[in-house]
């Protein structure tokens, strides 16, 4: 488990599958600013657990509970790699009733913490709408920065956005925030 001051992520497990049903099949979860995600069912999700394809594989995806330092349940954050090259994204999404109160920045910091200690990257990426200064503002709190702008990136509710890409390096990052060195 990722610990930090307000947030814990924890590692995805069986018994999160209803949590994360529940939360996929919701239209406002991913929020305005984010593509509607694809109605998933429990089986559907039980077996992408259980038996991840050759591309999960490849990209070694790994999916967080964000909890409440109460074990409440309040959002989903992961990382994966983008191959060829191995660069390293990340994302996090909260319930509606969660955002603003700084769970996302922290979440995004504990997510880079734990990469840059745990792995030998240079760079980590994540990608947000360009009308969601709220997320764009969390992740350069985080250290990220801009880099530019993909333009028409996803569909968003019947319209075609466009999403700012951002990064943080390693040699920009230099020493952990959140998450404490051993």
């Amino acid at each position: 488990m990722l610990v930090g001051k307000n947030v814990n992520l924890k590692v995805e497990e069986r018994d999160d599958i209803d949590f994360e049903v529940e939360c996929w099949n919701d239209l406002d979860f991913s929020g305005e600013y984010n593509p509607i995600g694809e109605q998933i069912s429990k089986a559907q999700l039980m077996q992408l657990f259980e038996h991840p394809s050759d591309v999960q594989k490849l990209t070694e995806p790994k999916m967080f509970i964000i909890q409440k330092k109460d074990g409440t349940r309040i959002g989903l954050a992961y990382h994966r790699i983008y191959q060829p090259y191995g660069v390293i994204g990340i994302g996090c999404f909260l319930l509606p009733s969660e955002r603003g109160k700084g769970y996302g920045t922290e979440t995004t910091q504990l997510l880079v913490d734990y990469l840059f200690l745990s792995r030998d990257i240079v760079r980590i990426q994540a990608t947000t709408n360009v009308r969601n200064e709220k997320a764009r503002k969390a992740l350069e709190k985080a250290g990220f920065k801009t880099e530019g702008t993909c333009r028409k990136l996803k569909l968003v509710r019947g319209i075609w956005d466009d999403f700012y890409l951002l990064s943080i390096l390693r040699e920009e990052w230099k020493e952990p925030k959140m998450l404490k060195k051993v």
